[in-house]
């Protein structure tokens, strides 16, 4: 019998193969698995393998936005900056895999796979969904309804954890509609339909918004969050919309703030399996998260506070574009350069990230978390 000693020095995790480790370590959360890098050379050799890599949880890579192109004509140009601010974009902005369109806008990214709007060359009217993986280059078309042409808010919802299908939401407002029958009704913007596409079922559904003649009417670059099921839209007038993925269950969520219509409304977002919400003030920062049915603050704080000596010349001209999934950190751009900056929300401390330029617009930054994941129903370019 082995002595007592080498027993409880025995590391039983040793015993185990690559692959049942990996297995292991792929069901934690992206923070766990950055501190299972440090256990031992064997763990972080693991987890950063090829091999692997397609199992575990990956981190906010960066984020897709707009610019202004002139060359050669004025039009809207794409980007993706690294969260590192440094090196080549991880992503190809221009999703050079996909087949060839007159012109492709990312509307929406959702745990991995985009959603693009793309226009046929053959007749500027018509259009593709196409939902996409940058990492492994697969994509799938969702036929357009017939409302597609003229809809501006089209969202994604997916969850890998839970099914390897997805959902597309299409927002169908009341001048939309009511112009398919009637060509000079007045100019209504909330919604009152919204398509529901399943990958599985391969179909749309319509639904009807309830409880309201008038709808609900929200921006063109209106953030949303797919947590359990439920779509949730920032809406005006102080408003979040939730909606389940077969439209039958709706909420209605008033923010913790006076409901008053906006140029653009207050952003919802996901970190740490919760549901946040951010106020930007011309005075103060206020940050939310949902628990239960009510708003608790998590945090306050002062535009002085925030950016120190730069608050006289960027104080006032910043927005919120995300928050960590992960990690308490708040991402924003500032100032007339489009500095994107991070805040972290327990040391307190604002870090400079990069410059992305005067050109590059600040309302419509889309936050990319990467997905290596080969089991997604999605279609393989011939």
């Amino acid at each position: 019998m082995a002595p007592r000693s080498m027993e409880m020095n025995d590391d039983p995790m040793a015993k185990l193969t690559d692959d049942i480790l990996a297995e292991i370590i792929s069901r934690v959360p992206y923070k766990s698995t950055c501190c299972c890098k440090c256990v031992s050379t064997r763990w972080r050799d693991l987890i950063s393998h090829p091999d692997h890599r397609e199992k575990m949880p990956q981190s906010l890579a960066g984020f897709f936005s707009k610019d202004y192109s002139s060359d050669p004509l004025p039009r809207i140009a794409r980007r993706f900056a690294n969260v590192s601010g440094k090196g080549e974009p991880l992503v190809d902005p221009w999703l050079s895999f996909l087949p060839k369109y007159e012109n492709v806008e990312v509307l929406d990214c959702c745990n991995g796979l985009l959603l693009c709007r793309c226009w046929k060359p053959i007749d500027p009217k018509t259009l593709d969904y196409v939902v996409c993986n940058p990492a492994t280059e697969k994509w799938v078309v969702v036929p357009a309804t017939e409302w597609s042409s003229k809809v501006n808010v089209a969202r994604l919802g997916f969850e890998p954890a839970v099914s390897s299908h997805f959902h597309v939401f299409e927002f169908v407002s009341a001048s939309v509609f009511w112009k398919q029958h009637e060509p000079f009704a007045y100019e209504v913007p909330c919604f009152i339909k919204v398509g529901i596409y399943s990958s599985k079922a391969g179909v749309w559904s319509q639904k009807n918004v309830p409880g309201s003649t008038c709808g609900v009417e929200v921006h063109v670059d209106s953030r949303t969050v797919f947590l359990r099921g439920t779509l949730y839209l920032s809406a005006f007038y102080g408003l979040v919309v939730a909606v389940d993925f077969e439209g039958n269950n709706w909420r209605f969520i008033p923010t913790p703030v006076t409901p008053y219509r906006e140029d653009t409304p207050d952003s919802i977002y996901l970190s740490q399996g919760q549901l946040y919400f951010t106020r930007k003030g011309d005075s103060k920062l206020s940050i939310w998260v949902l628990e239960g049915e009510n708003w608790t603050l998590k945090q306050s704080v002062s535009c002085l506070q925030l950016f120190g000596e730069l608050y006289s010349s960027i104080g006032k001209y910043y927005k919120v574009i995300s928050i960590h999934p992960e990690h308490d950190a708040v991402f924003m751009i500032s100032g007339p350069e489009k500095a994107l900056i991070s805040y972290d929300m327990d040391s307190r401390e604002l870090c400079f990230i990069c410059q992305l330029g005067w050109d590059c617009t600040i309302t419509s930054y889309i936050p990319y978390v990467p997905l290596f994941s080969k089991s997604l129903r999605v279609h393989l370019p011939p």
